[in-house]
């Protein structure tokens, strides 16, 4: 059983690189990309830095979310738990936390993306209440 864990908001200088290797160390389910730089993090930060939150026990990340908003809808990024830390709350909490978030600052719908193969993800939001819009096909666009 984990200690108790305490979730706070993201911040850059004491968090980056240990949240940068929790992502990297998820075994399935997480792509680190160009948007995950430092740069890339830096300018979400500035844009609502109260929808980045880590969960923390013993001084150790032990989850991370990104929540964002344009001002109508908002997205969750990234939610990632440590393999031992799993089925314990902490993403269950992350997660609540950026919804109660969302709300909070008017946002009505809110979306999410799944690699498609990533069956325990499914099963997860599911159980915190979640539907597979089965209708919404996701397009993408990468910049130069």
């Amino acid at each position: 059983m984990m200690p108790e864990f305490q979730i706070r908001e993201f911040n850059f200088n004491d968090d980056y690189k240990r949240v940068l290797s929790l992502w990297q160390g998820i075994e399935a389910g997480m792509q680190v990309g160009r948007s995950d730089t430092p740069e890339e993090i830096q300018k979400k930060i500035q844009r609502d830095p109260d929808l980045f939150l880590i969960s923390e026990t013993g001084g150790e990340i032990v989850g991370a979310i990104i929540g964002g908003f344009d001002g109508r809808r908002g997205m969750v990024y990234h939610l990632a738990v440590r393999k031992d830390a799993r089925r314990q709350g902490v993403g269950a909490k992350l997660l609540a936390e950026v919804e109660k978030r969302l709300q909070a600052k008017g946002c009505v719908k809110v979306y999410l993306l799944i690699l498609d193969d990533n069956t325990s993800a499914m099963r997860f939001y599911e159980e915190c209440g979640w539907k597979h819009s089965k209708h919404d096909l996701i397009f993408s666009k990468e910049f130069e």
